[in-house]
C-alpha cells in the first residue's frame, strides 16, 4: 500500500523586521525589510514584524499604522500578529529580576555630566570607566542600573565575518535601565527576540557595535543566541546614514517598484531588465528566489546616488 508523501517539516529559521514609531520608513528601512524578509522565506522560514515603541516619548501617534500601511504598499506580508515592545513590559521586569538575582546587575549614580570626559566605546557611546561597579559613591543615589561586562564575546557576522570583542576594554559596563525608569534597547531587544523565536537578525551594520551586548545578555538569560547578518547602511554624500534624524526622504507607495529595485541593486541582487517596474510583489518574489546571502557587500556603509 502507497503511502502519501509527507509534507516537509516546518522551516526553523525565523526573521524580523523592527521599525520604531518615530517617523517614516526611509530607503534604510527598506533594506532591512527587504533583506530580512528575503533571508527568511528564501529558507521556508517565517518573517515577524515587531513595532520597537518601547521609548514613548518619542513615538509619534499613528505612525505604526503608517509603517505596516508602508510595508503592504510594498507587497510585504508577515506572519502572524504585529508586536508590540510596549505589551512586553511584565517579561522586560522577569528579565531585569533574573540578571538581578545572578549579581549581573548594579545600580549606577552618574549622570550624563559626570561621564563627559568618560573614553568611547566602539560604538561611540560611553565607556563606562566603573564608578560605581563595586558599589555606590558617598552621596550618590541609584539612577540607572548597568550590565557588568566581563570576557571577550566571538561571533560570526553572516556577512562581516568574524568579530570578536572585548567587553570591558571596548564595550564597558552598559545600561539596562534608564534613570527615567525605561528599559535599555539592549535588554528589549533580546527579550523581544527570544519571545518571537527570532533565529536569525539581519539589520544594518550601525547595530553591529551592540549585537555582542544582546550576546552576552542572552547569554546571562541562559536564552537562545540568534545568527546575525549586518547590512552596509546607506548613507548620504557626506557619509551620514540615511535617517529620519538626517531628513531621509519617505518611501512613498507610488515608488515602490522602483525603489524596490533600487534596494535590490544596492544589496548586490540586481534584478533583470524585464522585471524592473513589475509589481512589488514580482519583484519580491524573484528577490526571495535569488537570495545570496553571500553577495550582499561585506563593507559597512555605502553611498550610492540612485538610491537616495
Amino acid at each position: 500500500m502507497k503511502h502519501p508523501p509527507r509534507a516537509a517539516p516546518p522551516s526553523p529559521v525565523v526573521g524580523r523586521f523592527a521599525p520604531s514609531p518615530t517617523g517614516r520608513l526611509h530607503f534604510g528601512s527598506l533594506l532591512a525589510a527587504l533583506a530580512s524578509h528575503c533571508d527568511a522565506r528564501s529558507r521556508g522560514g517565517r518573517w515577524l514584524v515587531r513595532i520597537d515603541d518601547l521609548d514613548a516619548a518619542r513615538a509619534i501617534p499613528g505612525m505604526d499604522a503608517d509603517i505596516l500601511r508602508t510595508l503592504e504598499a510594498y507587497g510585504f506580508a508577515w506572519d502572524g500578529e504585529v508586536a508590540y515592545q510596549s505589551r512586553n513590559l511584565a517579561q522586560y521586569e522577569a528579565a531585569f529580576a533574573r540578571l538581578r538575582e545572578g549579581a549581573w546587575l548594579y545600580p549606577c549614580g552618574c549622570s550624563r555630566k559626570d561621564l563627559t570626559e568618560a573614553p568611547r566605546a566602539i560604538d561611540g557611546s560611553t565607556l563606562y570607566p566603573g564608578t560605581c561597579r563595586h558599589g555606590l559613591p558617598p552621596g550618590k543615589a541609584a539612577r540607572a542600573w548597568r550590565f557588568r561586562a566581563e570576557g571577550t564575546v566571538t561571533f560570526d557576522d553572516r556577512i562581516q565575518g568574524r568579530i570578536v570583542e572585548d567587553l570591558p576594554r571596548e564595550v564597558g559596563d552598559f545600561v539596562v535601565k534608564r534613570a527615567d525608569g525605561v528599559f535599555a534597547y539592549q535588554l528589549a531587544v533580546v527579550i523581544d527576540d527570544a519571545l518571537g523565536g527570532v533565529t536569525d537578525v539581519v539589520r544594518g551594520a550601525d547595530l553591529l557595535g551592540s549585537t555582542a551586548r544582546q550576546i552576552a545578555l542572552h547569554r546571562a538569560l541562559e536564552l537562545p543566541v540568534p545568527r546575525y547578518a549586518h547590512l552596509p547602511v546607506a548613507v548620504d554624500a557626506h557619509g551620514d546614514k540615511l535617517s529620519k534624524q538626517t531628513l531621509a526622504r519617505p518611501l512613498e507607495a507610488a515608488e515602490a517598484s522602483v525603489r524596490i529595485a533600487q534596494a535590490l541593486d544596492f544589496l548586490g541582487h540586481a534584478p533583470p531588465a524585464e522585471l524592473r517596474g513589475a509589481p512589488p510583489a514580482e519583484l519580491l518574489a524573484w528577490a526571495v528566489a535569488h537570495w545570496d546571502i553571500g553577495k550582499v557587500p561585506a563593507i559597512r556603509q555605502y553611498y550610492h546616488p540612485d538610491t537616495l
